[in-house]
């Protein structure tokens, strides 16, 4: 099996480019879905715990949420989540969870 690496930058540039309105959340969906499965990908490698948690909450909600319910207005909140301090984690969590879609 093969493995690949998604880093905290990639994903972040991901999300600031769906948030400069570069791609659309239909492309940001889809690469999601393409790129985010667990068993072959690392997905923060290198990171402390709570930033490859908080990478891992970001893309298993854009991929699995309906595109009507990502919200563009708030897409700062999934860039603050991925670049949260332990500190900071569970109040960026929030905001990404409450906030970052449409209910």
């Amino acid at each position: 099996m093969t493995t690949s690496d998604i880093t905290k930058v990639q994903l972040t540039e991901l999300l600031s480019s769906w948030k400069q309105g570069k791609i659309t959340a239909e492309e940001l969906q889809n690469w999601m879905v393409t790129h985010y499965d667990p068993p072959e990908v690392v997905i923060g490698k290198g990171e402390p715990e709570w930033t490859q948690e908080a990478m891992n909450i970001v893309m298993n909600e854009y991929e699995i949420a309906k595109i009507e319910k990502f919200r563009l207005d708030n897409a700062q909140f999934a860039i603050d989540f991925v670049n949260c301090s332990e500190a900071n984690f569970n109040q960026t969590k929030h905001l990404f969870i409450q906030d970052g879609f449409s209910d």
